[in-house]
């Protein structure tokens, strides 16, 4: 039986800490081809999200995949805040990453991925894992392209948890809740990988020792979390960390890693204290096309060991 080619994958994000470690499981992952990385606003400003990308490609070998520019500012409000006090001013903590060769994409995101899009022969996952105003923006100005998005996954919001940035929202819907309202409208194949999957889930400090031993890669990734662990720390007392971004990857690389249920979600878009809560209506499943697959139940464990042993297994070969 022939090998099964790997599945073209983009990734839509704002580095960040865990967008970084979750770009390096995409690259170390036999399951997916990264074609493109696609940045937006978010923890920091467009531009910075936009280096780091460049760098963490860099740091794995990986200098090849374009990284095109998008959205520098949230659709309708100005983003009230960056997340820089938990993600270092600079997105990626404390650590030092060397700049890459490669130059930044020429096109505009949504026209590089939308060309991308077009141009495929072989179905196209996008995880969006940073605000999703790319997305909304592809959604509205390109929606032939759209259409042939295999699988959307989606890192944020919240059905049963609240928020991590006000009492109700989620960072990434928090950020642009038009356009998380435009993109969860939307008839696309959409899995919703929110907070009741990812905090439960948390990478402690073996996990990290295991793939910093392993190689630079890994060390350089260990050093990029050191500030999330510290925040972890001094914030909640804990020693282990919540990689939100990088469970959402794992469900694109291993769709059905995660459980889910399909809901009709809607996103306040008032200007009040729900702004940018996901209202999920878990009375029932729903058949409507604009439902959404919602993520609902993890094996923690498991996620945690899989995307240790993958940065391991990346590091190890990098060397």
């Amino acid at each position: 039986m022939a090998a099964r080619r790997p599945r073209p994958l983009v990734i839509d994000t704002d580095p960040g800490i865990d967008d970084a470690l979750a770009i390096l499981l995409a690259l170390a992952s036999p399951e997916v081809d990264l074609r493109l990385v696609t940045t937006t606003h978010g923890n920091v400003e467009l531009a910075q999200t936009t280096d780091n990308a460049l760098r963490v490609l860099h740091l794995a070998g990986r200098s090849d995949v374009p990284v095109a520019a998008g959205a520098a500012e949230s659709l309708v409000y100005p983003q009230p805040e960056r997340a820089g006090h938990v993600h270092g001013q600079t997105g990626l903590g404390g650590a030092q990453l060397a700049p890459s060769p490669a130059a930044v994409d020429p096109r505009p995101a949504v026209v590089a991925l939308a060309e991308l899009l077009l141009a495929s022969e072989e179905p196209v996952t996008v995880a969006a894992i940073g605000p999703w105003t790319n997305v909304a923006l592809l959604l509205a100005t390109y929606p032939q392209a759209a259409a042939r998005i295999d699988r959307l996954v989606l890192m944020g919001g919240s059905a049963s948890r609240g928020g991590n940035v006000t009492a109700a929202a989620e960072f990434n819907v928090w950020a642009d809740p038009e356009a998380a309202a435009r993109v969860l409208g939307s008839a696309v194949p959409t899995v919703l990988v929110g907070l009741d999957v990812t905090v439960p889930t948390v990478l402690g400090e073996d996990g990290i020792a295991r793939f910093a031993a392993a190689g630079p890669v890994g060390a350089t990734a260990a050093a990029i979390l050191q500030q999330y662990v510290d925040h972890a720390r001094s914030s909640y007392g804990t020693t282990g960390v919540v990689v939100h971004d990088a469970l959402a990857l794992t469900e694109a690389i291993v769709p059905g890693t995660l459980g889910t249920v399909r809901r009709d979600v809607v996103v306040d878009t008032t200007r009040g204290a729900g702004r940018g809560q996901t209202l999920v209506d878990r009375r029932a499943v729903s058949d409507s096309p604009t439902a959404v697959d919602v993520a609902e139940t993890v094996d923690s464990a498991a996620a945690v060991e899989f995307l240790v042993s993958r940065l391991a297994g990346l590091a190890a070969r990098a060397r």
